[in-house]
C-alpha cells in the first residue's frame, strides 16, 4: 500500500531536513510523525520499525527506510534527481558527499559549548569559503549550465541550495566572493516546487539554537 511518505523524526532540522528538501523539490507531499519523548523513540524500536535502532525513518512504498543517505538515494532515484547515467551519478555523489561534510558543521554549530562556539564558527567559515564554495563556483563556471550536473535539476543542486541558505543564516555575507553561487542560489530558489518550500508555513524547519538542546536530549538520551 502506497500513500504519502511518512517521516519519523523530531520537529527540527537535523538529519531529516535534506530528505524533506528532496521530497519538496520533487513536488511530493509528505506527512510527519514527530518524536516528542524518549518513549516515542522506544516504541518505534520495540515494534521493529528501526532496523538500526535510530531515526530518521521514512515509510515509503511499503518500506520503513533508515539511514539518511539510503533514504536520500532512494528518493533521488524515484523522482529523477540522480542524473541520467552512471557518470552523472558519480559526479552527483561526489558533490553531495562534500556538501554533507559542510552541512554537518553547520548543523553542529548551534549546539557548541559557549567557550568553543567562536572557534567552531571560524573553522566553519574557513572551510566553507576556502575549501567547499570555491569548488562549486568552479564547477558552475566550467560546466556552463544552470545546474551542477547535466542540464537538469538533481539532488546535488537541491542539497547545495539548502546548505548555502544555512551558511547565510550563520554569516549573511558568506557568499560575497562567489557570484556564480549567488546566481545559482537565486535561480534554484525560483524553481516552483522549491519556491513553495521556502515560503512561510511550509514543512521546512527553522534554524536550531541552544533552546532546542534540552528538547533533543529528552528524546535521544
Amino acid at each position: 500500500m502506497s500513500g504519502k511518505p511518512k517521516l519519523h523524526y523530531f520537529n527540527g532540522r537535523g538529519r531529516m531536513e535534506p530528505i524533506r528538501w528532496l521530497l519538496a523539490a520533487a513536488g511530493v507531499e509528505f506527512e510527519e510523525c514527530f518524536l516528542e519523548t524518549k518513549d516515542d523513540l522506544i516504541k518505534l524500536r520495540k515494534d521493529g520499525s528501526l532496523l538500526f535502532q535510530q531515526v530518521p525513518m521514512v515509510e515509503i512504498d511499503g518500506m520503513k527506510m533508515v539511514q539518511t543517505r539510503a533514504i536520500a538515494n532512494y528518493i533521488s532515484a524515484k523522482y529523477n534527481l540522480c542524473g541520467k547515467d552512471l557518470k552523472e551519478r558519480a559526479l552527483i555523489d561526489m558533490y553531495v558527499e562534500a556538501i554533507l561534510d559542510l552541512y554537518e558543521l553547520l548543523m553542529a554549530h548551534p549546539f557548541q559549548p559557549e567557550d568553543k562556539k567562536q572557534q567552531h564558527f571560524a573553522n566553519l567559515v574557513d572551510k566553507a569559503t576556502n575549501r567547499y564554495f570555491p569548488v562549486y563556483e568552479k564547477v558552475l563556471k566550467d560546466h556552463g549550465q544552470d545546474f551542477l550536473v547535466g542540464n537538469h535539476l538533481t539532488r546535488a543542486d537541491v542539497q547545495l541550495l539548502e546548505t548555502l541558505l544555512m551558511a547565510e543564516e550563520c554569516k549573511p555575507d558568506i557568499l560575497a566572493k562567489f557570484p556564480l553561487l549567488q546566481s545559482f542560489k537565486a535561480r534554484i530558489s525560483n524553481i516552483p516546487t522549491i519556491k513553495k518550500f521556502l515560503q512561510p508555513g511550509s514543512q521546512r524547519k527553522p534554524p536550531q539554537d541552544e533552546k532546542d538542546v534540552p528538547r533533543v536530549l529528552k528524546i535521544f538520551y
